[in-house]
C-alpha cells in the first residue's frame, strides 16, 4: 500500500496447463485457494531475487513475469498490450530506475530463473489476464481484481538487510489475484473476470491510473472492483473493507461473510479513517471513475514499509480465507443479474463526473 505523502514511502510450476485441465465444480473450487498455494506465491514475489521490486526496475520485470506465466497457465485470455499479458505504462519524467546494491548481488532465488530480455527504464508493467464469462450477454461486463505487485525496492539504510522484500505490501495482494485466477478459471461466472496486477502503486498509484485511463474494455462495462491490498497479517478473524459504505456491494461481502461461517471471518469498514486510506491504494483509480470499488486490507502493522516485511511472517492460512471469502463474493457478483450500485451521495462525492 502507497504511504503517505509524509513517510515517503520464474519459478516452480504451481498449475497444469489449461489445455489438460477439465471443468471443476463450483462446490470444489474453493479447495483450489490453499494454504500452501498462497505461501508458494509469497515466496517467490517477496523473495531476495525480487529487490525490491521497485518501479521501474529489473526486480519488477520479473515479477510481472512471473504472474503473466501463471496466468498464461491458467489458461486466462490476454488482457495487455498487444496480444501479451503486459500492459506497459511511460515512467513519469524524473524517475530513476533501482539501483543494484552490493547486497543486492548476493540475491539468487526463484526469480532468477526466467530473466526477461530486456529491462527498460522507461517503461513499467501491468499485468492483465481475462476469465471470460459464461452468459453471452453478461460475459460483455466486468468484475475487476487487483493488487499491486511493486514495492520500494532496495535501500542501504538499514544496516545489513538492504532488500525491502514487501510481502504483506502487497506479495500477499498479488499472490491473493494468482490464486484467484486458478480458481475463477476452472469454474467462470457469468461474468467475465479482469485479474489485474499494477506497478507504480507506491510511487502514487502510477499502474492503476494508466489502466483505468487506457483499459482493455470500456469503463462502463466495469461493473466492480476488488482490490486487495496487504491480506497476510494481523487478526485471524477479521478483514477491514475499506469504501464498505460507498455502495452495495459492502453489503455482499457482508453477507457472504456471514453465509459462510466456515471461513470464520468477519468484515468491518474502516477503523482508521485519520490515515485516509480510501485514496492510498489502486481502487481509488476505479471508484473515481465511477466503478464500485473496494479495498481490503488487514491494517498496518510494525514491518510496514520495513525490510523486516518478509516471507515467513505472512499467515497463509488466514490469508486463503480471505481470498476464498473474496472468491464467493466475485462469484456473486459475477452471477448477479443487476450491477452493483453506488451510494448515490458516495458517488455524488468520489465520481461526480461519472
Amino acid at each position: 500500500m502507497r504511504a503517505p505523502s509524509k513517510l515517503l514511502g520464474l519459478a516452480l510450476s504451481l498449475w497444469p496447463t489449461a489445455a489438460c485441465a477439465q471443468p471443476t465444480p463450483q462446490s470444489r473450487v474453493g479447495d483450489i485457494i490453499t494454504e500452501d498455494l498462497i505461501r508458494r506465491h509469497v515466496n517467490v514475489i517477496a523473495d531476495d531475487s525480487m529487490l525490491g521490486r521497485a518501479t521501474p526496475s529489473r526486480g519488477l520485470e520479473l515479477t510481472a513475469a512471473y504472474v503473466a506465466d501463471q496466468f498464461r497457465r491458467a489458461g486466462l485470455k490476454p488482457g495487455g498490450d498487444a496480444g501479451t499479458y503486459i500492459q506497459r505504462y511511460p515512467v513519469p519524467t524524473g524517475s530513476m530506475p533501482q539501483q543494484r546494491t552490493a547486497a543486492a548481488s548476493r540475491a539468487g532465488g526463484p526469480g532468477e530463473r526466467s530473466r526477461p530480455e530486456t529491462f527498460d527504464p522507461g517503461f513499467a508493467p501491468n499485468t492483465v489476464g481475462i476469465v471470460v464469462g459464461t452468459d453471452p450477454v453478461l460475459r460483455d461486463e466486468y468484475v475487476v481484481i487487483s493488487a499491486h505487485m511493486d514495492h520500494v525496492g532496495v535501500n542501504g539504510r538499514n544496516g545489513a538487510d538492504s532488500i525491502w522484500n514487501g510481502a504483506d505490501d502487497d506479495a500477499s495482494g498479488t499472490a491473493g489475484v494468482l490464486a484467484l485466477a486458478e480458481a475463477l478459471a476452472k469454474a467462470p461466472p457469468r461474468r467475465s473476470v479482469i485479474l489485474l496486477t499494477v506497478s507504480g502503486e507506491e510511487k502514487g498509484l502510477w499502474g492503476s491510473r494508466w489502466f483505468t485511463e487506457n483499459p482493455p474494455v470500456p469503463l462502463d462495462r466495469m461493473v466492480a472492483n476488488f482490490n486487495l491490498d496487504m491480506i497476510g497479517r494481523n487478526w485471524k478473524d477479521t478483514i477491514a473493507v475499506i469504501g464498505i459504505e460507498h455502495s452495495d456491494l459492502g453489503k455482499t461481502l457482508e453477507r457472504v461473510a456471514t453465509e459462510h461461517p466456515e471461513l470464520g471471518l468477519t468484515t468491518v469498514g474502516d477503523l482508521w479513517p485519520q490515515e485516509n486510506f480510501f485514496v492510498r491504494s489502486d481502487h481509488y483509480n476505479f471508484a473515481k471513475n465511477g466503478v464500485p470499488a473496494l479495498f481490503l486490507f488487514n491494517g498496518t502493522h510494525a514491518d510496514y514499509h520495513q525490510p523486516s516485511d518478509s516471507p515467513e511472517k505472512i499467515d497463509a492460512e488466514k490469508e486463503a480465507r480471505v481470498v476464498r471469502l473474496i472468491h464467493l463474493a466475485v462469484m456473486t457478483v459475477g452471477n448477479a443479474t443487476a450491477r452493483p450500485e453506488w451510494n448515490p451521495e458516495s458517488r455524488r462525492r468520489i465520481a461526480p463526473r461519472r
